[in-house]
C-alpha cells in the first residue's frame, strides 16, 4: 500500500534496527495518527497484540494498518511476519478493528500483505 509506505518514510527510513508502527484510521480510512509500538534490534522487535490494540482503542480507531521495517533491505515477509499478521488479524476480528494491511518497509520499496492477497 503505497500511501502507508509514504506516511511511514519519515519514521522508518535509514534505521539500522527494526521498529513496529501502527496507523490508526477512521471509518472513512482517514489517518487519525501514526504511533510506534516497539523498537528492537537488527533482526527483530517484540510485538504484543495487547499493546497494538490498546493503541487503536485509545485513539478510537475503526481500522488499522500495521507496519515494520527490515533494515536488511529484504522486503519479503519471514515466517514470523506471516504468523504475526495472522495473529493480529484474528485479534482485530474479535475486537471489530480490522487490520487492513501489514506493510514491510525497506529503503528500496515495500511489501504489502493486502496487495499480495495474503
Amino acid at each position: 500500500m503505497l500511501v502507508a509506505y509514504i506516511l511511514l518514510q519519515e519514521h522508518l527510513h535509514d534505521l539500522p534496527h527494526e521498529e513496529f508502527w501502527i496507523i490508526n484510521l477512521t471509518r472513512s480510512n482517514q489517518v487519525i495518527n501514526i504511533r510506534q509500538i516497539s523498537k528492537g534490534g537488527v533482526t527483530g522487535t517484540v510485538v504484543d497484540a495487547k499493546i497494538v490494540f490498546k493503541t487503536a482503542i485509545d485513539n478510537n480507531a475503526v481500522a488499522v494498518i500495521i507496519s515494520h521495517n527490515h533494515p536488511s533491505g529484504n522486503n519479503k515477509p519471514s515466517n514470523e511476519d506471516i504468523k504475526l499478521t495472522t495473529k493480529l488479524r484474528e485479534a482485530g476480528k474479535v475486537l471489530d478493528i480490522p487490520v487492513l494491511d501489514h506493510v514491510i518497509y525497506t529503503n528500496n520499496g515495500y511489501y504489502s500483505f493486502a496487495d499480495e492477497g495474503i
